[in-house]
């Protein structure tokens, strides 16, 4: 019974070396694959980068078709609104909204009613400007007309 009991612990030791040593190759290998990710990263960079050549040649003309065949893709500025900037249509927002409205009730009425796609530091920066220059009140996170702002310029926008 003891002979079982050691093959048992015998065999147990050597299967938890031969997992250990798949874990070590196991890391090795994560660490060469991340290496060369990262080379591969690299050389993506100079590749987009070596895009117009310096000299002629097969190398100039393989990268010249490598960039041909690749579409570019290029960031097109959104189109501008026909209407009304967003100064006034963050005004009108704010006003549609007599019981307060919160920034994102306000990007959303501006999608809606106007069709601009707001970013939220582009709406913040504008609501934050008429707080500044006392056209906007902000309590408890909600955007107020300001009662002692002039009317004229909500009304101004409204029309």
């Amino acid at each position: 019974m003891s002979t079982t009991l050691d093959d048992i612990q015998q065999k147990r030791q050597q299967l938890a070396e031969r997992l250990a040593r798949i874990d070590a190759e196991r890391a090795k290998l994560a660490e060469q694959l991340a290496e060369l990710e990262a080379a591969e990263r690299v050389l993506a960079r100079f590749t987009k980068a070596r895009s117009s050549p310096m000299r002629g040649g097969r190398r100039a003309s393989a990268t010249q078709n490598t960039a041909a065949a690749e579409p570019r893709r290029r960031r097109r500025a959104a189109p501008k609104p026909a209407g009304v900037s967003l100064a006034d249509a963050t005004l009108r927002a704010v006003a549609a909204h007599g019981h307060g409205a919160s920034a994102e009730e306000v990007r959303k009425f501006l999608a809606d009613q106007f069709g601009m796609q707001v970013r939220a530091n582009h709406l913040g920066m504008a609501l934050q400007r008429h707080r500044r220059a006392g056209r906007l009140e902000q309590r408890e996170l909600l955007w107020y007309p300001r009662a002692s702002a002039p009317d004229s310029a909500i009304a101004r926008t409204a029309e």
